[in-house]
Order: structure tokens, then C-alpha cells, then sequence
């Protein structure tokens, strides 16, 4: 998320650069591929936003797009991008089991509740009944931050420890309505996720 609709275009666009340097860089290890496209989805995400904005929130396309990304998908595909990547260690079957139970609940929820979204000042707010929303946001930080800290892998671990700073910092400034500043943060775990392409899977 970002405080405008010009600034999630020209977030996306960096982001999406940033991702085919990944891919290309990866193409030649298919194990890391799903990781390595993460900054792709990242950056699509922000442009998918723009329309958001551009549509003043409310319950359209976009926003139901937006929310697709955010929720099933994401806690998903970042443990089990964690997990082909870094092959062998057990203890990411916990983080990806989490992910899977975590994105069925929320493609649950999104199949039959409405979801909207909000224009807040500099913020969009997304507006989701959920049910044991507590569980299911702890099930989703254990997937995706949780798979990053347990890897095992240096760059990775380094990566969730900027992901999880960021998310706090955001949630504080998002929780304000002050300013949404998620996609600056988006497009420095996805250099850091370059920078670990091109350095490949290192030991902790």
C-alpha cells in the first residue's frame, strides 16, 4: 500500500523491474523461482491498488483483486516458495502447513463476505469480517515472516527481520491513518531479495 495512487504506480513499476532482475537471475535454479518472482506479485499488487484509488475504494474489481493477492495468496506462496528453496529442513512443513490452513480460511472468506475498501486521508483502510480474525492474522505472520526466520538461510532470515520491522512500523502509521508506507518497504525486501538471487541460499 501506498499514501497515493501515483505513488503505487511508480512503486509497482520499480518493484516489477526489480522482479525480472530476479527471475532472470534465477531461471537457471527452478527452485528458486517462486521466491524469486515475489517482487513481481509484490509490484502488481501496488499497480492493482492505483485502481483502487482511482475508483475511489469501494467493492469493485480492484479491490477484490487487491485482496485476493493480499490474503490467500501471500501466506501461501511465501512458505512454500521458502520451503523449494531452501530443501531439507523440516521445521518450514510447520510455517507452510500454517499458510495452507490460513489461505483456505480466507479464500472462505472472501468467497462469501464482501470486502471494500476505504479512502482514509493518505490510507486505503480494506474492510473484511472475519471470523477468529485473531487466529487467522497469527497463522498468516507465522507463514510468511515465520517461514523467513526458520529457513535457516542468512539472506532469508535477514529478509523476514526487515519484513516484520516494516510490518510493525506500518501497521503503527497505517493504524493513524497518517500515511500507508508498505510499498517502500515492499521495494527494499525485494532489492534485499535480489541481492539473495544473486548471492544464492547461504547457511545462517
Amino acid at each position: 500500500m501506498c499514501w497515493s495512487a501515483e505513488a503505487d504506480l511508480v512503486a509497482g513499476a520499480g518493484i516489477v523491474a526489480v522482479g525480472v532482475a530476479c527471475v532472470a537471475r534465477a531461471r537457471t535454479t527452478p527452485r528458486l523461482l517462486p521466491l524469486a518472482a515475489l517482487p513481481l506479485l509484490l509490484g502488481a499488487h501496488q499497480m492493482i491498488e492505483a485502481a483502487v484509488w482511482a475508483g475511489d475504494g469501494g467493492t469493485g474489481p480492484a479491490t477484490v483483486a487487491w485482496a485476493v493477492i493480499a490474503l490467500p495468496l501471500l501466506p501461501l506462496w511465501v512458505p512454500l516458495g521458502v520451503l523449494l528453496a531452501v530443501p531439507g529442513r523440516r521445521t518450514l512443513l510447520l510455517p507452510a502447513a500454517a499458510g495452507v490452513l490460513t489461505a483456505a480460511a480466507l479464500t472462505y472468506a472472501l468467497a462469501t463476505r464482501p470486502v471494500s475498501a476505504e479512502i482514509r486521508g493518505h490510507t486505503v483502510g480494506y474492510v473484511l469480517d472475519l471470523p477468529h480474525s485473531s487466529l487467522i492474522v497469527a497463522g498468516y505472520l507465522f507463514a510468511t515472516i515465520g517461514s523467513l526466520l526458520l529457513c535457516g538461510d542468512r539472506g532469508l532470515t535477514l529478509l523476514g527481520v526487515l519484513v516484520a520491522v516494516g510490518a510493525l512500523i506500518c501497521v503503527v502509521l497505517w493504524r493513524a491513518e497518517f500515511v500507508s508506507t508498505w510499498c517502500a518497504f515492499a521495494a527494499v525486501c525485494s532489492v534485499v531479495l535480489l541481492g539473495w538471487v544473486r548471492s544464492g541460499p547461504a547457511p545462517a
